[in-house]
């Protein structure tokens, strides 16, 4: 601990026992409840919230995650949503192409692997074939092992 955090809790822990001179033994259970309450809430957001290994945004791999917004850069973004994994796009006309597209994707596990990315491309006259959609998901994927290398985590 920091020594500010230190003098705060010090400041806090003796505000509390003056605060409970004063109090009946009943009040003073219950602050002493409520303050085990919040102890007790802190532990289990330990135990269960999200860990932090340095590959994941939200529970996603961020490999994947910045990948995709760099190849797929000519879409307009209009929300996106780290913690279920999913990016949604407008439409976009790619540099030197004549077709506007729009995208939906899912990135669905924090693993740098194939299955991890869904992706769903249309164009304004339906949907997009699997070879193209198989490609955009290839560069996606081929962009985010770069990333990865850059960082030195190979």
């Amino acid at each position: 601990m920091t020594k500010v955090v230190k003098i705060a809790v010090l400041g806090l822990a003796a505000a509390l026992t003056l605060t409970g001179c004063g109090q009946s033994d009943g009040a003073a259970r219950e602050t002493q409840a409520n303050a085990e309450d919040e102890n007790q809430g802190s532990r289990l957001r330990d135990v269960f919230g999200p860990q932090d290994d340095g590959t994941s945004i939200g529970s996603v791999n961020k490999y994947i995650w910045n990948a995709t917004l760099e190849v797929l850069s000519f879409l307009p973004v209009e929300a996106v949503d780290p913690f279920t994994g999913v990016i949604v796009t407008g439409y976009g006309t790619p540099p030197g192409g004549s077709r506007s597209y729009r995208a939906t994707i899912h990135v669905t596990d924090p693993a740098l692997e194939a299955r991890s990315l869904n992706l769903s491309l249309v164009t304004r006259s339906g949907a997009v074939d699997a070879d193209t959609v198989r490609a955009v998901e290839d560069a996606i994927l081929a962009r985010a092992r770069q990333l990865r290398a850059r960082d030195g985590d190979i």
